[in-house]
């Protein structure tokens, strides 16, 4: 076995909503494989302490941090920029920043439904497309899109949501098409309930969670770490011949019978 199919040494990460729960698992695990990281957050604070926290695990490690709003079209430029400047360009492109406002289908205003397509979708699609050059420059490089099972079928997320999840999906698929000749893999995960601060307030409620656990077969709510194993086996040479492909991080939600 040729042990650098399981390293990423020498490759930067670009890890979009990299300051907390998921986003931070994945940086991580990004540069437990050896990953240099450029994490892209809203909270400076949060960023610097994430760096922090990876710079005492990995000290041999190239750590970056910027901070952004996504949803702000200016604000992606300047990353871009931010990312020319730091060389060859990166390997490894995962767009994990998200947002949503659940409720009711006919409670929301344009603006916040407009927002969620904005942040959910439209951000992650301009990053591809801008780092499209820098990513195909190396020959084999990879996107991982973290989506979910909203996107897939109905949970309480508020349509808005599990409509800009789907999108994502599909635009994993196409851009997975589109640019393999690029040597451009482009793959998704499908989180179920994950334990993260943002589901925190949901899952504190005694009754849902008997709900969300009756539907899910291993019994228990996700690990922020488990959804990042599967991005980062998704990133690794080892996955050379995996593309288009929608990994869901379940506990068997979505293969759920009777």
């Amino acid at each position: 076995m040729d042990p650098r199919r399981w390293r990423l040494d020498g490759q930067l990460a670009v890890v979009t909503g990299g300051s907390a729960g998921i986003g931070r698992a994945i940086a991580r695990e990004l540069a437990g494989f050896g990953a240099d990281l450029l994490l892209v957050g809203r909270d400076a604070d949060a960023l610097d302490e994430v760096r922090e926290e990876i710079a005492d695990l990995f000290p041999d490690r190239g750590l970056h941090t910027h901070v952004a709003d996504l949803a702000d079209g200016t604000a992606r430029g300047a990353l871009l920029d931010r990312i020319e400047d730091l060389g060859e360009g990166p390997h490894i492109l995962v767009n994990n920043a998200g947002g949503n406002l659940p409720r009711a289908a006919t409670d929301y205003a344009e603006d916040e439904y407009r927002g969620i397509f904005e942040l959910n979708v439209f951000a992650a699609f301009e990053l591809c497309r801008q780092l499209h050059p820098l990513l195909a420059r190396h020959g084999a490089a990879s996107i991982v899109n973290v989506g979910s099972v909203s996107g897939i079928t109905h949970v309480r997320t508020g349509a808005p949501y599990g409509m800009s999840k789907a999108a994502m999906h599909q635009m994993t698929r196409n851009l997975a098409a589109e640019w393999a000749g690029d040597g451009i893999r482009v793959n998704a995960v499908a989180p179920w309930y994950i334990r993260t601060r943002r589901t925190s307030g949901a899952l504190a409620d005694p009754d849902y969670l008997d709900e969300v656990l009756d539907r899910t077969p291993l019994g228990r709510i996700g690990e922020p770490e488990e959804v990042a194993a599967a991005v980062a086996f998704l990133c690794l040479p080892a996955a050379a011949y995996i593309t288009g492909e929608c990994i869901a991080v379940d506990g068997g939600f979505l293969r759920y019978g009777f």
